[in-house]
């Protein structure tokens, strides 16, 4: 199974709460995505919620067609004081 996680400011804001998120296939069910989860990151997932985005066509500023995919996004809750090491952000280093 191909999933991805998502490294944007909010999810990594989320992330900090024991909410992480992951662009998954649109074949998962929840319960497989949990099942999927748990098993790669050995944690405790409690909650699964998902969102479908569409996917279409669109022009840029110079009038060209870009076509955007359909994808579907899994935001998963954790048990308490767990957490997904992947989206653990390192500290900044001082110049």
């Amino acid at each position: 199974m191909k999933i991805k996680p998502v490294f944007t400011e909010k999810s990594l804001g989320e992330a900090k709460k024991g909410r992480y998120t992951f662009f998954v296939p649109f074949n998962l069910t929840k319960e497989s995505i949990k099942k999927i989860i748990n098993s790669l990151f050995s944690v405790h997932v409690k909650k699964v919620s998902t969102v479908n985005y569409r996917g279409g066509v669109a022009r840029n500023f110079r009038g060209e067609v870009k076509r955007i995919l359909a994808r579907k996004k899994a935001i998963v809750t954790l048990a308490e004081k767990e957490k997904i090491d992947l989206f653990e952000e390192e500290k900044g280093k001082t110049k």
